[in-house]
């Protein structure tokens, strides 16, 4: 059997997991001052946030890709020879995306397992990731739906929001307290869920804060650091100098905060994705 693997790019896997597992990312829909445009096609993270230069704040929100962006997807994945497809998304809390893979899926011939991953942004990537190694190691379908599943539960990621005028007035945090001070807030997720965890001035802070919440209980870890725009590199790059110094990381990847996450968080952010990679029972 080939099983070939799909995505949304609300993912933001960059191109050196799509290359290594040979992963297929269905644009997401960003609407910018009513022009639609397709991530990662025609508008990447550099043109996304050139549009704020000069304080400009564009009108920007996103959309599902249609069921069919989901079938033509598909077909050219069994045109090629694939007899069955893992396609793991956005979670279906939040997006309608994972219902128009579920309508896109009807009209193709071979089995699509659908992932509901009760995650957003590269928290999908990390699911995706474990599936795809599990089927790399020659496991099956069925081991690499539950191990995306399993992953879904233990991803967390830290980050920070510098733009929060942005993230406010456009209601990115409706029902999530995050404190007006002058010091940054630094956030935790869990899933879809979202809290304030600490607050801090100056990168040497903010990074010592970011990289003393990326750890497991003693288990060694896969790391995602993301960058936003030119704002956000001086995060990163303090951030991954602490994560050197650690034993206990696995793998560290890089991404960019592309249109269909930063259309929610603004300019400006960094921080990153983590997950244990050993797990009793696993």
């Amino acid at each position: 059997m080939s099983v070939a693997l799909v995505t949304d790019s609300s993912s933001q896997l960059p191109s050196e997991l799509v290359d290594r597992f040979d992963v297929t990312v269905v644009p997401i829909p960003v609407l910018v001052d009513g022009v639609e445009y397709q991530e990662g096609v025609d508008l990447d993270a550099d043109g996304f946030y050139a549009l704020f230069a000069d304080d400009v704040i564009p009108d920007v929100s996103t959309s599902q890709p249609s069921p069919g962006r989901f079938t033509e997807a598909y077909r050219r994945l069994v045109d090629g020879g694939a007899t069955e497809i893992v396609s793991v998304h956005v979670t279906e809390s939040m997006s309608g995306t994972l219902n128009s893979a579920r309508l896109g899926a009807q009209a193709v011939d071979v089995p699509v397992r659908l992932v509901d991953t009760g995650t957003t942004s590269f928290g999908i990537s990390c699911c995706l990731w474990e599936a795809a190694e599990i089927l790399a190691s020659g496991g099956g379908v069925d081991e690499a739906v539950a191990r995306a599943e399993a992953t879904a539960e233990i991803v967390r990621s830290v980050f920070i929001l510098q733009a929060l005028d942005f993230v406010l007035k456009g209601g990115r945090a409706a029902g999530r307290r995050i404190d007006l001070v002058d010091d940054v807030p630094v956030l935790r997720t869990k899933g879809s869920q979202i809290a304030q965890v600490a607050s801090g001035r100056g990168v040497e802070e903010l990074c010592d804060l970011m990289a003393a919440e990326m750890h497991a209980d003693g288990d060694p870890i896969r790391v995602a650091l993301c960058t936003a725009d030119a704002d956000a590199m001086v995060f990163t790059r303090g951030l991954e100098a602490r994560l050197a110094e650690r034993i206990d990381i696995v793998e560290l990847v890089h991404y960019r905060v592309g249109p269909s996450i930063g259309v929610h968080t603004g300019p400006g952010t960094a921080g990153g994705f983590w997950y244990p990679v050993c797990r009793s029972g696993a």
